[in-house]
């Protein structure tokens, strides 16, 4: 079974991660398995240059992992210049947990909870921007009107009631 997946999104500098933070630890609290999968429009590279495990991947390594017996952490190389699916990524990584929430993904169909600072923007990018049918929250430093819950931007406790009763449930 692939776990349900549910993605924070909004602008940069908004606080898409520490809402995550807040919900990961939250849903910890309720010992709930989550997985984080944060989404990176830019090149990204966890290896740094001159360890062993950048050496490894820059002599071809098409996988490389580093394991410890606390944790294991993947570098592996696309063949093709596409992203993977995230449902192809969730449904090779992420079986063992019970949810997967995700930072950024906001043009995908995934359910999605907004972040929103007023002082950030006046246009919520699910509402304003464009009208996303799948938006199903908003965390919000303020009162909105809007068709879907809003939350205080620091209410985890509130989203992950919400995300519990519709996808754990």
């Amino acid at each position: 079974m692939i776990p349900p997946i549910v993605s924070v999104v909004a602008n940069s500098g908004t606080g898409k991660t520490t809402l995550l933070e807040k919900l990961i630890a939250e849903m910890k609290r309720r010992d709930y398995k989550v997985a984080a999968i944060k989404h990176d429009a830019h090149r990204f590279d966890i290896d740094h240059e001159g360890k062993d495990s950048w050496r490894l991947t820059r002599a071809g390594a098409d996988t490389m992992l580093i394991m410890s017996k606390e944790k294991l952490a993947m570098v592996k190389q696309h063949t093709n210049a596409e992203q993977p699916s995230l449902a192809d990524s969730v449904s090779r990584y992420c079986r063992d947990v019970d949810i997967v929430l995700t930072e950024g993904f906001k043009k995908s169909t995934l359910p999605k909870i907004e972040v929103h600072r007023q002082n950030h923007s006046d246009k919520l990018l699910c509402r304003d921007v464009e009208h996303d049918p799948t938006l199903i929250a908003v965390a919000a430093d303020g009162p909105l009107e809007i068709d879907v819950p809003v939350f205080d931007i620091d209410d985890a406790r509130g989203l992950c009631d919400l995300i519990v009763e519709r996808y754990l449930s």
